[in-house]
């Protein structure tokens, strides 16, 4: 890393040699014609090569600067491209959502497509986050947890009461004729729903099995999946369940429901400066979305 040239130079080098004008590179980086020159002198100097042939009307590559162009031009596109991908495009226009996985693959992005019917215009980054104590980042606009309501320095807005079901492959509904069969059959729990099943036996007024018959995932994602996938009976989100009930890719066996130990929450940083109008958009979309689904 020591021998990395000054990446200010190397953009006036870019730039110079793509505009074949030190003043023409100035004017596009914000610099003087001089600053643009010395930039570049500073960096042959640096390399021991000349790259640029000066004349009085425009500046040429010599065979060292041809050489070098096209590895700068990679290295500075691959910069604003890995730049782009992970911290997004700060337009105007541009609004950063990040959102539990779960909420993200089942819940956001199927909606997405009606918002940006609405409003062709927004460009729409989705992030998603396994856990929910991720720091909340700068360049996140809108940021969607599933919890209990607090979290270190933010303010969190609840988006609804939450609740949970059971679903399984249709399948399964052959061995499923009245909850107590639920008891044989295996279960899939979902890390941070520990109590979920216990609760929900209690509801159906059953004594709740041992918890050894079954699998244990991490998000609600993988449980879906896992039950999809003939796996087990698994517990989700009311909203997560109907939607995917209406695909016909899982059922709910039956009707009993319990309110979730948790529910999501908006959430704002501490002492955080004007919201973007784009973002007030997005936020009154998630507000509307998390209120009415499910």
């Amino acid at each position: 890393m020591q021998t990395l040239p000054n990446l200010i130079w190397i953009r006036s080098f870019e730039a110079a040699s793509r505009l074949g004008s030190f003043t023409a590179a100035g004017q596009e980086l914000g610099l003087t014609q001089a600053a643009v020159s010395n930039h570049i002198s500073s960096l042959e100097s640096q390399l021991g090569h000349q790259l640029m042939e000066r004349t009085t009307r425009k500046v040429d590559l010599t065979a060292s600067g041809k050489a070098y162009l096209p590895a700068v031009r990679k290295a500075l596109q691959d910069l604003a491209g890995s730049t782009e991908g992970l911290f997004g495009n700060r337009t105007p226009g541009s609004v950063t959502i990040r959102a539990p996985i779960s909420e993200s693959v089942l819940i956001i992005a199927p909606a997405l497509p009606g918002l940006q019917l609405d409003h062709p215009g927004l460009d729409i980054r989705l992030l998603s986050a396994i856990w929910a104590d991720t720091v909340l980042e700068t360049g996140i606009d809108l940021e969607i947890r599933l919890g209990t309501g607090y979290w270190p320095n933010m303010r969190s807005e609840a988006l609804g009461t939450e609740f949970v079901v059971p679903v399984c492959h249709p399948e399964f509904t052959k061995k499923l004729k009245k909850p107590s069969d639920l008891i044989e059959k295996k279960r899939i729990h979902t890390l941070g729903f520990d109590d979920h099943w216990e609760r929900y036996f209690e509801e159906l007024g059953l004594d709740p099995p041992s918890r050894s018959a079954g699998v244990t995932v991490d998000t609600s994602l993988a449980a879906v999946e896992l039950a999809a996938a003939q796996g087990g009976v698994a517990l989700v989100l009311e909203r997560i369940a109907l939607r995917l009930a209406a695909t016909g890719r899982l059922v709910i066996p039956f009707e009993t429901k319990i309110p979730s130990s948790q529910s999501h929450y908006l959430l704002h940083r501490e002492n955080a400066g004007p919201q973007k109008p784009v973002a007030r958009v997005v936020e009154a979309w998630l507000r509307q979305l998390f209120a009415g689904d499910g």
